[in-house]
C-alpha cells in the first residue's frame, strides 16, 4: 500500500517542500510480486494466515474501545464521540465498499488511551447496527485508529498508514482477494451497544434562551461575558459573550444574543467562534489567531478536533468526549449545542446548570447557593446569570479591536444596570402578532423573539433551533415520546409570554 504524489517535473528526488497533489492511501496491487499474479487467491490466503499469526501476538484492544451507539439515529446525533466514516456516508450515496448491506458508518473520534485503537459502527437502512455475527459487512473495530493517535510517530499510531497496515490490507488479503474472511472477522468482531450510554445535551439560541442538561428552560438577557459551562473534572471551560442585537423598526425592547463562544479543556488549544466585526460570517480563532478553512475543513489540534461544516457551523470535539457545535443562525445570533458524556455527571456548573438529573438545582450560584427553579422568573434568572460573569483573569476571549477592549477589558464584564425585563412591547402591532402566529406555529421561543424584536425572521430562527434541539434529544433516546406542544399560539394582540414552558425531557 502507499500513496502517489503528482508534482512538477522541475523538482528533484528527495527535494523538500515540493508542491504536489497526493492521492489517498490505497492498495497497490499492480506492484505485487510474481507469486500474486500466478495464484492471487492462494497468495492472499497465505498472507491472511500470516496476518492471523501476527495478530495472536499483539495486545488485545477490544475491551478498551467504546461500544457502538445502538441505532443509526444515535450514531449520527452523538457528534462529540463519533464522526461520519467517509468510506460509508449516507449523505454521499452510501457507497459502502467494505461494508455491503450498510448505508452509513461512523468512527470513534478519539483513539483508545493505551493502544491507540479505533471503533467503527455501521448501520442498515432500517437504522439498526450491522454486526459481523450476521453479515460479512458488519461493523469492524480497528487496531490502528484511522486518524492516528499521539504521539503519532510509531505504529499503530501513525495516521492513515497504521490503519492500513493493521486493518485494511488484512481485509484485502482475507476478504477481497481470498475466501478467508472468517479469519479476519474472528480478529475484528463487531462491538455491540451494551455499554453505550448516550450523552446529555444542552443548548442556547435566540434572545438568548438556555435549555440545560437537566431540562430547565430560561431566558437570560444580560450584556457581558459569562461562564456557560465549567467542569472541574476535565477543566472544560465554555464562555459566551452576549451583546445587543439589531431589531426591526418598531421593536421597543432591548434584544440580546450570543455573539462569541470561547472554549478550552485542560491544556488544549483555545478555540473561539464569533461573528466578524465587519461581517456576519463566522470567524474561528485558534489561540487568538484566525483560521482559514479554504483548504481543509477538519483539523487535528492540541487536545481537540475542529471541524467546519457546510454553511455556518463549527464543531469542536474534545478528548474527554465533550462536543460543542456553534452555528451562525442567519448572521443574527449564535446558536450553541453542547453534548457531554456521562463522565461529566455531577461535574458541571455555570449557566447550563448541574448535570445530575435534578433540574431544581440548575440555578446554582458560584457560591453553591441554589435558587428555587420552580418559582423563579425573569428577575431571578437575570440575577443568577449575572453572578456567572467571567473576569479578565479567567477570560478565554480575544480582544483584538478597540471596541472589544473598551467594552470588555477596560469596562465591566457584565452590565448590572441592563433591565431585567423580558416582557417585550406592551402593545405589539396586530399585524406582527398575526405574522408571528403564522411563522411560529405555537413555538414559545419563536413567538417571544418575533414580538420582542419585531422581526418574524428572528423568531423563525429560534423555532428552527428549538426543533433541531428537540430532534437531537429524540435521536439520542429513540423511542422516547416527545413532550406535548409547549404552548398554544395566541392570535390576539398581547405581549409575548416569557418562554419558560414545562421543562424539556432530560437527554
Amino acid at each position: 500500500m502507499g500513496a502517489l504524489r503528482i508534482s512538477g517535473k522541475g523538482s528533484s528526488e528527495g527535494q523538500p517542500d515540493v508542491a504536489g497533489i497526493w492521492s489517498p492511501e490505497h492498495a497497490m496491487a499492480w506492484h505485487l510480486e510474481e507469486a500474486f499474479r500466478k495464484d492471487p487467491a492462494g497468495w492472499a490466503a497465505a498472507k491472511c494466515q500470516e496476518w492471523d499469526r501476527r495478530e495472536a501476538g499483539l495486545p488485545a484492544f477490544l475491551q478498551e474501545i467504546p461500544d457502538c451507539p445502538c441505532t443509526l439515529s444515535q450514531a449520527r446525533a452523538d457528534f462529540g464521540r463519533f464522526h461520519t466514516d467517509d468510506g460509508c456516508d449516507m449523505e454521499k450515496g452510501s457507497v459502502c465498499t467494505y461494508h455491503p448491506g450498510a448505508v452509513h458508518c461512523v468512527r470513534s473520534v478519539q483513539a483508545s488511551p493505551r493502544y491507540g485503537a479505533g471503533q467503527q459502527c455501521c448501520y442498515t437502512r432500517q437504522g439498526v447496527q450491522l454486526l459481523t455475527e450476521d453479515s460479512a459487512g458488519g461493523s469492524t473495530p480497528d487496531r490502528g485508529h484511522d486518524w492516528g493517535a499521539p504521539p503519532y510517530k510509531q505504529p499503530p499510531r501513525v495516521p492513515g498508514f497504521s490503519h492500513w497496515l493493521y486493518d485494511v490490507l488484512s481485509f484485502y488479503f482475507c476478504c477481497l482477494w481470498s475466501d478467508r474472511c472468517d479469519v479476519y472477522l474472528k480478529r475484528r468482531p463487531s462491538s455491540g451497544c451494551q455499554r453505550y450510554r448516550p450523552p446529555r445535551a444542552a443548548s442556547a439560541f435566540g434572545d438568548p434562551h438556555f435549555l440545560t442538561f437537566d431540562g430547565l428552560n430560561f431566558t437570560f438577557k444580560g450584556l457581558g461575558e459569562y461562564v456557560l459551562l465549567a467542569s472541574k473534572g476535565t477543566d472544560l471551560r465554555l464562555q459566551g459573550r452576549i451583546r445587543l442585537l439589531k431589531g426591526q423598526p418598531g421593536a421597543k425592547a432591548k434584544v440580546t444574543g450570543l455573539s462569541a463562544i470561547a472554549m478550552r479543556e485542560n491544556n488544549s488549544d483555545v478555540v473561539e467562534v464569533r461573528f466578524g466585526e465587519k461581517s456576519q460570517a463566522l470567524e474561528v480563532l485558534l489561540n487568538q489567531k484566525a483560521l482559514n478553512f479554504s483548504e481543509q475543513t477538519w483539523m487535528d489540534l492540541n487536545g481537540l478536533f475542529l471541524s467546519s461544516g457546510p454553511g455556518t457551523k463549527v464543531s469542536v470535539l474534545f478528548s474527554s468526549g465533550a462536543g460543542v457545535e456553534v452555528s451562525g443562525q442567519g448572521g443574527k445570533a449564535l446558536g450553541l449545542t453542547v453534548l457531554l458524556p456521562e463522565s461529566f455527571q455531577d461535574q458541571t456548573e455555570g449557566l447550563f446548570g448541574r448535570m445530575n438529573g435534578r433540574p431544581h438545582d440548575d440555578l446554582t450560584l458560584p457560591n453553591g447557593t441554589a435558587l428555587e427553579a420552580a418559582s423563579s422568573g425573569p428577575r431571578e434568572h437575570f440575577a443568577f446569570g449575572a453572578e456567572w460573569a467571567v473576569s479578565n483573569g479567567t477570560s478565554l476571549f480575544t480582544y483584538d479591536s478597540r471596541e472589544l477592549r473598551e467594552s470588555f477589558v477596560c469596562g465591566p464584564k457584565r452590565r448590572p444596570s441592563f433591565p431585567a425585563s423580558v416582557s417585550g412591547p406592551a402593545e405589539p402591532d396586530p399585524r406582527l402578532v398575526e405574522q408571528a402566529a403564522s411563522v411560529c406555529q405555537g413555538d414559545p421561543f419563536c413567538r417571544f423573539d418575533a414580538l420582542t424584536t419585531g422581526d418574524p425572521a428572528l423568531g423563525s430562527l429560534a423555532r428552527a433551533s428549538h426543533q433541531r434541539f428537540r430532534k437531537l434529544r429524540q435521536d439520542l433516546k429513540p423511542g422516547r415520546p416527545l413532550p406535548p406542544p409547549l404552548t398554544r399560539t395566541r392570535r390576539h394582540a398581547s405581549p409575548p409570554p416569557h418562554p419558560n414552558p414545562p421543562r424539556e425531557a432530560a437527554a
